[in-house]
């Protein structure tokens, strides 16, 4: 029997479950509201752990094609003093395959493959418990009907109102983003302060991360505890506005650390937010969550692991399930395992974050040690 499956988002873990699905011959449908794959910027690079991200490549079938796109040089890490004193240079032994980085668009494309998604179908609403099965609203207005529709539509879930009332919550940190091209030709200086993979600079309830990407690319976040109108009397989309202002935040840093924000071109707001530590809800037939969706936690290498997992995890249950009553009860087993495994990683995300943007930087340090013991 071929269920009539949907998965609303194309990011790492709704690709990863079509994948898989599709591995076993099961035929699902990707939702994605964007029109086309680049329509918007991919974000920056992710660290696959083994046990996680790895693992879920490794259930596509797509390991061997990871491990040749990938940077495993990309896990060094420089902790900077804000006088820009080195205080942690760790770099990765050659052989270590822990949790290489890839950039989010290489990724993409790896798992798209032969995949159809269907671009440009943005999900307005999802009603379960249809005659027919669960009900998908779709912003142009018309809908379509499936056996099970699987949330993988990040922070602002439009699947999650199906199965839960729970909203994101700001954590009380915000982050504005920048980027560096062709750091290496343009930004040598700055390219020899980042090595091969990220440096950090931690002061008081304050951050600067610099986080190389494939082809000379570089990502920068300037995070910092702030309420969410801080920028009430700065124009974000201004660049040079910004370029200017921000700076103030981090008064007294090395001029060359500022230099990693200062040389942006654009500018992007991003506040973080988190779902509750423990987000469960009641069963729901048809209709389930994973990712974001199910579990928004702080961004510290967590989240798109976790995700992809999930999809892996998933699509091999209802490959195994033959029947819809069996499919129903694949998804309940699914959920108690996800919200068991993501309940551990986001208390320790969400008190990574206290300790990374903490009044005392030291706590960022002591938590870098103990991930990362030299």
């Amino acid at each position: 029997m071929r269920h009539r499956i949907a998965v609303v988002g194309s990011g790492p873990g709704g690709l990863t479950f079509a994948r898989v699905l599709h591995r076993h011959g099961y035929p699902v449908a990707v939702l994605e509201r964007d029109p086309a794959p680049d329509a918007r910027p991919p974000g920056g690079t992710l660290d696959l752990h083994e046990g996680l991200g790895q693992l879920a490549l490794d259930k596509a079938g797509l390991l061997a094609e990871f491990q040749a796109l990938s940077r495993p040089e990309g896990q060094a890490m420089r902790i900077l003093d804000a006088d820009g004193t080195v205080l942690r240079d760790w770099r990765p032994r050659p052989d270590d395959r822990a949790n290489p980085e890839i950039d989010r668009r290489q990724l993409r494309d790896l798992l798209l493959g032969p995949l159809d998604v269907q671009w440009g179908r943005g999900v307005k609403e999802v009603v379960p418990e249809a005659r027919d099965g669960v009900l998908v609203h779709f912003a142009d207005g018309r809908q379509e009907t499936f056996d099970l529709v699987v949330g993988a539509d990040g922070a602002w879930s439009r699947v999650r109102p199906a199965v839960s009332s729970v909203t994101p919550h700001y954590t009380g940190v915000t982050s504005v983003e920048t980027s560096l091209d062709d750091v290496d030709t343009r930004h040598p200086d700055l390219a020899r302060l980042i090595g091969d993979g990220s440096v950090a600079v931690y002061g008081a309830n304050r951050a600067l991360v610099a986080q190389r990407n494939s082809g000379g690319h570089v990502k920068v976040y300037a995070r910092f505890r702030a309420p969410l109108d801080w920028h009430t009397n700065l124009d974000l989309a201004d660049a040079e506005a910004v370029r200017s202002s921000l700076p103030a935040l981090f008064d007294g840093w090395a001029a060359p650390v500022l230099d990693l924000f200062r040389r942006g071109t654009a500018f992007v707001h991003r506040p973080l937010y988190v779902l509750p530590v423990s987000h469960t809800w009641t069963h729901v037939p048809r209709v389930t969550l994973l990712g974001d969706a199910a579990h928004l936690m702080p961004p510290l290498g967590a989240g798109a692991n976790l995700a992809m997992l999930e999809g892996a995890e998933l699509a091999e249950s209802i490959a195994a399930a033959p029947g819809s009553d069996d499919l129903d009860d694949a998804v309940r087993v699914f959920e108690e395992q996800m919200w068991a495994r993501a309940g551990k990683w986001a208390q320790i995300t969400t008190a990574g974050l206290e300790r990374l943007v903490s009044p005392d930087p030291t706590e960022a340090l002591a938590l870098f040690d103990q991930v990362q013991p030299s």
